[in-house]
């Protein structure tokens, strides 16, 4: 079995380096009560895990906050790599330089640090210019409050416009977050997949365990990952995301998790690996 330092993986071209799984928190504060967030967030970097992921929007901030007050207590910001995102909180939403700023300053402020490893553009705004967006983020980075820009829920196109961007000087994206499983892959493979791999940007998918819309197919693909589950002898939701995991254009997988037993689960899923004959199978069922 490999060690923590050898699952670790580099975030596009950053100098982040983070666990392959990373731990969701938009039920924190929500469907998920602060004690038992707080038995995650422990749980998660007691099996090695780095990258807390979060949003301004989640919880109206109930979310940041909680992931705040436990680095606090726990004094070990330093080991934690925090992504969040701005552009959907009620109190400033959108990606002006205005919104922005107003949105990370409040962020610093629940998650009770001086700087974000992560910030990610929560998803596209259309009435706002790409260089304004990314012109905010890049004062944000020369007063050290923000590390790293990502983007969530964008086009190829607009990754393309962020690469021409930056070559004119203004912060690259080093983080593409999008929906992403067994079940559905149509928004990661194709152009964004060749877009990432393009400019080394590092792909982070959550809703890595979606099972929706079962039916036909759905079927044959929960048959194979029960019987590949069964072989390696963990849970079908651990091999969903070893699958993930194993896609070369993947970095890191964001798993939410409704208990610490869940959470141990899709820990485990970063040291399973899945045979050639394995992984070929459930390619082509879930093609």
């Amino acid at each position: 079995m490999m060690n923590i330092m050898e699952l670790m993986r580099q975030l596009g071209q950053s100098d982040l380096v983070v666990h392959p799984v990373a731990l969701g928190t938009a039920g924190f504060g929500v469907s998920i009560p602060s004690a038992v967030a707080t038995d995650q967030l422990n749980t998660f970097v007691s099996r090695g895990g780095n990258l807390v992921d979060t949003a301004d929007s989640y919880a109206s901030g109930r979310s940041e906050q909680i992931i705040g007050t436990w680095m606090r207590t726990r004094g070990n910001r330093d080991d934690v790599v925090v992504a969040t995102r701005v552009g959907k909180h009620p109190d400033a939403s959108g990606l002006s330089a205005r919104a922005i700023v107003q949105s990370v300053e409040a962020s610093l402020a629940r998650l009770q640090t001086d700087r974000i490893d992560l910030l990610y553009f929560h998803a596209e705004d259309v009435g706002v210019a790409l260089e304004e967006s990314l012109g905010a983020v890049a004062q944000l980075i020369a007063q050290g409050k923000v590390r790293h820009v990502g983007a969530s829920n964008f086009s190829a196109p607009s990754l393309v416009e962020a690469r021409i961007l930056a070559s004119g000087g203004l912060p690259r994206f080093e983080a593409v977050s999008l929906d992403y499983s067994v079940m559905s892959r149509g928004l990661l493979e194709g152009e964004i997949e060749m877009v990432a791999h393009a400019q080394q940007i590092g792909l982070l998918p959550y809703a890595n365990l979606a099972y929706d819309n079962i039916g036909r197919r759905g079927g044959r693909i929960l048959g194979e990952l029960d019987d590949i589950a069964m072989s390696h002898g963990v849970s079908l939701a651990t091999v969903a995301l070893a699958w993930v995991l194993a896609r070369p254009s993947v970095t890191a997988a964001v798993v939410d998790a409704e208990s610490v037993t869940d959470l141990e689960a899709l820990m485990h899923a970063a040291s399973v690996h899945l045979t050639g004959p394995q992984d070929r199978a459930l390619s082509e069922v879930s093609h």
